[in-house]
C-alpha cells in the first residue's frame, strides 16, 4: 500500500508540474497572439516593418502548432517569445520610421519658412531698391549721351574748399544704398568749377571735390574699383559765368551712373 501511495503521489506531482507548465505556455501564447494582432492591425507598422510582422506571425503559428503536442511547452514558450520580440521590433521600427518622417517634414517646413523669409527679404530689398531708384531719379536728370546723371550743387562745399559739408551725408548715403542694391553698376564722379580764378587751380579744385565724394563712398563701403574720378575745372559750364546764379550752377559735382550691366558712358 505504501508503494502504491508513493507512486500516486509521484504521478500527481508530475501532472501538477505539467499543468503549471501548460498554464505558462498558454499565457505566453496568449500574450504573443495579442502582440501580433496589435501590430498586424496597425497600418503604420505594416508599412514600415512588414518583414518583422511576417516573422512574428510565423513564430506565433509555429508556437500554436506545437501547443497541441504533449511535452512541447518549452518549445511553445520559445516560439511565442520570438513572436513577441518580432512584434516589439516591428513596433520600434515603425516608431523610428515615423520619427524620421516627422523630422523630414519638419526639415521641409524649415526650408519652406527659410525660403519664404528669403523671398520676403528679397521683396523688401526690391521695394527698397525701387524707392531708392525713385529718389536717385528725383535728384538726377536724364541725358541721352551720358546716361543717368546726379548733380550735387556747390552748397555741399564751402567756397574754395574740397571738404564735404555735413549736409551732403544724406544725399551720399542714398547713393551708397543704391549702389549696394545694384552691385553691377559703377559710377564716374566728375568735378566742375566756375571760371573764377586760374584754370589750373580750378582744375585741381574740381578733382579734389570729386575725390572727396568718392572717398566718402569708399568709407561707407562702396568698392573703390566701382568708382572713377574726373576733374574738368571750368570746362562744360551749365550757365554763363556772368552772374552769381550762373556761377553757382557751374560749381558742381556730377555722378554719372553706368547702365544695369555696368557699362559706363565714355568720359568727356
Amino acid at each position: 500500500m505504501s508503494r502504491i501511495s508513493a507512486g500516486m503521489v509521484a504521478v500527481l506531482a508530475v501532472a501538477g508540474l505539467q499543468g503549471c507548465a501548460s498554464e505558462r505556455s498558454e499565457q505566453t501564447l496568449t500574450d504573443a497572439s495579442s502582440a501580433f494582432q496589435a501590430v498586424k492591425d496597425d497600418a503604420d507598422v505594416l508599412r514600415s516593418a512588414p518583414r518583422d510582422v511576417i516573422r512574428a506571425g510565423e513564430s506565433l503559428g509555429r508556437a500554436e502548432r506545437l501547443s497541441s503536442y504533449i511535452g512541447s511547452g518549452s518549445d511553445v514558450r520559445h516560439y511565442a517569445y520570438l513572436s513577441q520580440r518580432y512584434s516589439q521590433i516591428a513596433r520600434e521600427h515603425s516608431e523610428l520610421a515615423l520619427n524620421q518622417e516627422r523630422l523630414a517634414k519638419l526639415d521641409l517646413e524649415r526650408q519652406r519658412l527659410q525660403l519664404a523669409l528669403r523671398e520676403a527679404k528679397l521683396d523688401s530689398v526690391q521695394q527698397q531698391g525701387k524707392w531708392l531708384e525713385t529718389q536717385i531719379a528725383a535728384l538726377a536728370s536724364e541725358q541721352s549721351d551720358r546716361g543717368l546723371v546726379m548733380t550735387l550743387s556747390d552748397v555741399l562745399f564751402d567756397t574754395g574748399r574740397a571738404e564735404l559739408k555735413n549736409s551732403a551725408s544724406r544725399t551720399v548715403l542714398k547713393l551708397v544704398q543704391f549702389l549696394q542694391l545694384n552691385p553691377r553698376r559703377v559710377v564716374r564722379i566728375e568735378g566742375y568749377t566756375d571760371s573764377t580764378g586760374p584754370s589750373d587751380e580750378n582744375l585741381t579744385l574740381s578733382r579734389d571735390r570729386a575725390q572727396a565724394v568718392a572717398d566718402m563712398l569708399v568709407d561707407l563701403g562702396v568698392d573703390e574699383r566701382r568708382i572713377e574720378v574726373q576733374g574738368y575745372g571750368d570746362q562744360y559750364p551749365l550757365e554763363a559765368n556772368a552772374s552769381e546764379r550762373g556761377r553757382a550752377q557751374n560749381r558742381r559735382v556730377e555722378i554719372v551712373f553706368s547702365d544695369a550691366k555696368g557699362i559706363l558712358a565714355p568720359a568727356r
